[in-house]
């Protein structure tokens, strides 16, 4: 398995509206993608800050979240309320 951690910064104010869009992407995700098995988002005590925790079975299974149709439309629907490109680590599960 492998893990995957997104803290995406937005635009102060944006929180409605990128809520909205998340809350589509991860149904999208949910539906869509046998690989994937967490795709939640997380608030942090920085309204403009949030974490997205993701767990997939390989990396074929990221590379195929990243190329779905899904990821790339709702994905841009983010883009007016990012403050700045998501910084992503991913990790390999232990145990």
């Amino acid at each position: 398995m492998l893990g995957v951690i997104a803290t995406l910064r937005i635009k102060p104010g944006a929180n409605q509206e990128f809520e909205a869009a998340m809350a589509k992407l991860q149904e999208a995700v949910r539906a869509n993608e046998p690989g994937n098995k967490l795709y939640a988002l997380h608030r942090t005590d920085d309204p403009t800050v949030y974490v997205m925790l993701e767990r997939y079975v390989d990396q074929a299974a990221i590379e195929a979240h990243r190329a779905s149709a899904h990821f790339k439309t709702l994905g841009a629907a983010l883009g007016p309320h990012m403050a700045g490109r998501p910084e992503v680590k991913v990790m390999e599960e232990i145990g």
